[in-house]
């Protein structure tokens, strides 16, 4: 059943509408100026009609055949920011790490410095087996993001 230009518009027609104008500005048929004016009248109408007249000068589009932007290289962009991510954890792992033992160290000289005798070094207790399990996650990922890519 076709809409009468006097039904009521629903927001998620207006919405079309409002994308509609932004594939036209994509296109250049639109100015960033005319596409103000006319996103401001979409959200003022209330009506088909009102609407039907904001892209009566423009060619129709089918929002649902909108080509992709740019289509990414066969399984090159996700793995891509796969590694990306796995690397950015691993190194905020590292990084807690560093600055956990840090502060464990400078406890430790405080300690000592002020007691006027060191202490067995409990720190090691703290980073050791921390730093072999990340030492492990890292060769191990690194290995693994090689064979991906088929090296």
């Amino acid at each position: 059943m076709a809409a009468a230009p006097e039904m009521r518009a629903s927001d998620g027609d207006r919405d079309r509408v409002a994308a509609a104008l932004r594939e036209h500005v994509a296109e250049g048929r639109l100015t960033l100026d005319e596409f103000n004016e006319r996103l401001e009248q979409v959200y003022q109408s209330r009506t088909y009609g009102e609407l039907a007249r904001l892209t009566s000068d423009l060619p129709g589009i089918d929002l649902n055949r909108l080509p992709a932007a740019v289509e990414p290289a066969q399984g090159s962009r996700p793995a891509r920011r796969d590694e990306d991510k796995a690397r950015a954890g691993l190194r905020a792992a590292w990084s807690t790490w560093a600055g956990a033992s840090g502060v464990n160290w400078v406890i430790w000289l405080i300690v000592g410095l002020s007691s006027g005798h060191f202490v067995y070094p409990w720190p090691l207790w703290v980073m050791g087996p921390w730093g072999v399990i990340l030492l492990v996650n890292t060769i191990a990922g690194t290995a693994g993001q090689s064979r991906r890519r088929g090296a």
